[in-house]
């Protein structure tokens, strides 16, 4: 069985994302997103400019994202010098005003890592197994375990 690939279908990458099609607006969108992003985190302060993110836009209306109530406030203090920086961009010149949200970020949970320790009596009792166990992958893999318990010093 053959799968024939009907030629006049098949598009080079380049032009879907880069067309007229829905692709193509899509992505002028996300490049004009990030243009606008990058723009007004340079012109605002430092410590404001990371709690930023530019979220669509619809209406007339960009949307502003911070991550936090207090910065959200800030941004608010803004908004008519943001919308001056706008409108030095080509292509933001329809923008009105901004619609602000909150969106937390949160951090990935790292999971917790669980420590366990072997006492040394343990490990002397998986060691004499270990001597005891004539297949060597065995006798290999109880040695190993045993080699995890928590010896102090010995003289």
């Amino acid at each position: 069985m053959s799968i024939k690939v009907k030629r006049f279908r098949a598009q080079p990458m380049s032009r879907l994302l880069g067309g007229r099609g829905e692709l193509g607006s899509l992505m002028r969108m996300a490049r004009l997103i990030d243009l606008a992003q990058a723009h007004l985190r340079a012109h605002l302060p430092e410590e404001l400019a990371e709690h930023l993110h530019v979220g669509g836009f619809r209406d007339g209306k960009l949307t502003l994202i911070a991550d936090g109530a207090a910065w959200l406030t800030r941004l608010r203090y803004e908004q008519p010098r943001l919308l001056e920086l706008l409108h030095e961009l080509p292509g933001f010149e329809a923008v009105q005003g901004f619609t602000l949200k909150v969106r937390p970020v949160r951090p990935p949970k790292v999971p917790l890592r669980q420590v366990r320790h072997l006492p040394t009596r343990a490990a002397d009792e998986i060691s004499s197994c270990a001597a005891d166990t004539e297949d060597p992958r065995l006798r290999e893999a109880l040695e190993r375990l045993a080699s995890h318990a928590e010896r102090k010093d010995e003289p």
